[in-house]
């Protein structure tokens, strides 16, 4: 009787051991998962970040707007009769000593 549970035991194990520590194990499926996991949240950053760059290429290509709105900010430009204003925060600057 005892040998006979002894062997069962044994089989059991044997037929277990490849579904915890094999190839296709149940900590190899975990691993995957989170690679997965992983790997889909990139790509949804990839797909909105892509979404954002389509959108200015339209714009740049079917309106003035945009490229209005890059020259004055990237390049600083302004149009013909308009009248340029820079309004400094005194708190911010440095040329100024603080008063104590």
């Amino acid at each position: 009787m005892r040998w006979l549970t002894v062997t069962l035991v044994s089989l059991i194990l044997a037929l277990q051991w490849p579904l915890w520590f094999g190839k296709g194990s149940w900590l190899r499926v975990w691993q995957l998962d989170k690679q997965l996991q992983e790997q889909r949240a990139t790509t949804q950053q990839l797909v909105a970040r892509n979404a954002a760059l389509d959108a200015e290429v339209r714009d740049l290509k079917q309106g003035s707007d945009a490229i209005e709105e890059r020259a004055r900010n990237e390049l600083g430009m302004i149009r013909n009769g308009e009248v340029f204003f820079q309004l400094l925060d005194p708190s911010k600057n440095p040329s100024r000593p603080s008063p104590r």
